[in-house]
């Protein structure tokens, strides 16, 4: 397994393919907001925040760390974002200030996710919700993190369900078109 997730190019997956901005275009400042918005639910750490922003974005949208902490950094400096320590771990959340901003700018924060939100037309005309593309992303995200993270009887699991999932992907080709 890890030898697919070298080849893809690590947690984004696909190099950019799949994993990347497909779908959907965010304008520079979006990670501001888009960091904004995801810590107005709850506190986390960078690796979670950039998590966050993907599974919002339904993958489309995984930010680089290479945005999103320089970033993190002006947001300390506004004193809109405060970073603590827990367990060895820097969780982030919003300051007072920063809540306060959130809420006296919900449009700025809802615009962030709008290019990622299909209208029922997109939805149609693509054959409903048939764009795999941000599904894979997850997918590979979560792969990511279990060879990252996961213990070898979880790796071995992993790779269990992805063989199955192979099976069962290649049944359905073999079923045919049911109409």
């Amino acid at each position: 397994m890890q030898d697919l997730v070298r080849q893809f190019g690590g947690p984004g997956g696909f190099g950019g393919e799949f994993g990347g901005r497909r779908g959907g275009r965010a304008r520079r400042g979006d990670v501001r907001a888009a960091i904004l918005d995801v810590l107005a639910g709850d506190e986390m750490n960078g690796y979670q925040l950039i998590q966050q922003i993907a599974e919002r974005s339904g993958g489309a949208w995984k930010p680089s760390p290479g945005s999103v902490y320089p970033t993190v950094q002006q947001l300390e400096d506004e004193g809109l974002v405060e970073g603590r320590d827990v367990d060895g771990r820097r969780l982030l959340r919003l300051t007072d200030e920063g809540r306060a901003y959130v809420e006296e700018h919900p449009d700025e924060m809802a615009e962030t996710w709008r290019p990622f939100e299909a209208t029922p037309e997109e939805q149609s005309a693509s054959g409903g919700s048939g764009d795999l593309m941000p599904v894979v992303g997850q997918v590979m995200g979560a792969m990511w993190t279990v060879v990252t993270t996961g213990t070898a009887q979880q790796r071995a699991e992993a790779a269990e369900i992805l063989t199955e999932t192979r099976r069962k992907l290649y049944g359905l080709l073999a079923d045919g078109d049911p109409e």
